[in-house]
This record gives structure tokens, sequence and C-alpha cells, in this order.
């Protein structure tokens, strides 16, 4: 069934990110679509004229699917803002059609974020991989990711022989069993939002920032303490990353977005 979607709309440029650091078996690449399991239902979402066509779509299905496609980014306003700015209008116009994908569950957010702390993104992507087929459910080829239940009861050695460190097998198994509300966030503001994840073990600003931009689609999230994102305002505009950062306001999340994908592909 079609989802329709806002042009100029580049589904294999918006989705690159499931495939530019490895197999991500919870937002699996196959066959020129991308699938995920959703209440126990494998989705498939595939290019269609006008938007994408998803299989299931349906009252369950449809929020999920909107949410890993970025529907909730205004990019019509974007690129009227980016017109007039030196670097972005160009990303803009190069990347056209690119809407940055958002993680529909909070959970997997941060558990994603704890698991590219200090490592490159192909090594999180590894972890993470193993996290997703070890405790997620498996539909016919992708997993679901992991509940937060099921990750609560395994216990630091299960996840030692993942390849999670120990510090970060212990900030993982703390948030899975904590009692911090995680639906619950949404509703708040960028800096409750922001206290409430830095007031658990080993989770600071650079995860409270992307769970800001990637789950939460906040418009001014700026992830200023990201390596990858610091090389690339360094790239485009060899300036001071929070400077950029106040200038790009109030788009500073898709700038991110459009600056990091922008560094990665040609």
């Amino acid at each position: 069934m079609l989802l329709p979607l806002p042009a100029p709309y580049d589904f294999a440029l918006s989705t690159e990110r499931f495939r530019a650091f490895g197999t991500d078996p919870a937002n699996l690449w196959r066959e020129g679509g991308l699938h995920r399991v959703v209440g126990g239902r494998e989705v498939r979402i595939e290019p269609a004229p006008g938007g994408v066509d998803v299989e299931p779509l349906d009252e369950a299905t449809r929020p999920v699917v909107e949410l890993l496609l970025g529907l909730p980014f205004d990019l019509g306003a974007f690129a009227a803002w980016a017109a007039g700015e030196p670097v972005l209008s160009g990303l803009a116009v190069r990347l056209a059609g690119f809407r940055p994908p958002l993680a529909p569950d909070p959970f997997e957010a941060l558990v994603s974020s704890i698991c590219a702390q200090q490592v490159s993104l192909f090594s999180a992507f590894a972890i993470r991989g193993r996290l997703i087929r070890r405790y997620g459910v498996r539909g016919v080829h992708a997993h679901a990711f992991p509940t937060r239940e099921a990750v609560a009861a395994a216990g630091e050695a299960d996840l030692l022989a993942l390849g999670f460190s120990g510090r970060k097998a212990e900030y993982v198994l703390d948030l899975a069993r904590s009692d911090l509300d995680l639906d619950g966030l949404a509703a708040l503001p960028d800096e409750e939002v922001r206290a409430a994840i830095t007031a658990r073990r080993g989770l600071g600003d650079w995860t409270a920032d992307w769970f800001l931009a990637r789950h939460l689609a906040r418009p001014t999230a700026w992830p200023a303490g990201d390596l990858a994102l610091r090389k690339a305002v360094a790239s485009f505009y060899a300036e001071d990353v929070h400077l950029v950062g106040r200038r790009l306001s109030p788009f500073q999340n898709l700038s991110a977005h459009y600056l990091l994908t922008g560094a990665r592909t040609p």
C-alpha cells in the first residue's frame, strides 16, 4: 500500500545509513527494500512513485514507518531556509530528497548510542547487530529490536560475550532495569529530556543530543560533541562547531544530518 511522501524523496539516499556501516538486523536492507519487524509482523518498505510502498500498512505499522522514514522533519521549510546559507544551500541541492531516518523506539535509540560510545560506527553496528540477533524476536528476514524486558533479564556476562565492554554492559543493563519513563520523554522540553537522560549512569550529553536528534526529531538538537560532526563542520566551514551550531538555528538537527551525509557521500 502506498504511503505518500512529500517530493522530492530519495529512498536510497534516505536509507543509506542502514547500509553504510554494516548490516542492521532491525532495519534490514534486502533486495532494494527495507525490512523492520513491528508488533511481531515483518514490514517491507520499498520505493514507489509518490512515496513508498509499505506492506503491511495499517494503524499499527504506519506510525513506526513514518518515524523510520523521518516524516516529522519539515524538509520544505529547511530547504527554503538553507537557500540563504552558503554551505547548506549546496548540500540541500546535492542531497535533494534526503530525509534523515529516525529511531522509532526510545530504548533502541539509547542502547544504540551506548553501543557507539568511543568506537567506530562499524564496531557499533557489529555489537548492536549481535545484541539484536541474540535477544530480538526474528521475523521472516529481519529481527525486532530487543525489548527492554528481554535485555533487563540478561546478565552482564551475556552482554560481554556479545562484545560489549564491561562499562557499556553495565550502562545498558542499568538503563533497561531503571524506572525511567522512556516514552514519557517525548512530552518534555529539550532541557528536561537532557537532564533525565544524563542522570543515568554512562549517559552523557552526546547520548542526550543524539536522542533529541534521532528519536525525537527536535529541530535545534546539535550533537556538538560528536567527532564525525566536528570533522564535517571543520571540512565545510573551518570554524568552531559551537559557533556554527548557533548560526544554523533553528535547523541544527537537519543541518547536522546533511553535513554528516554530505561528508560521507560523493
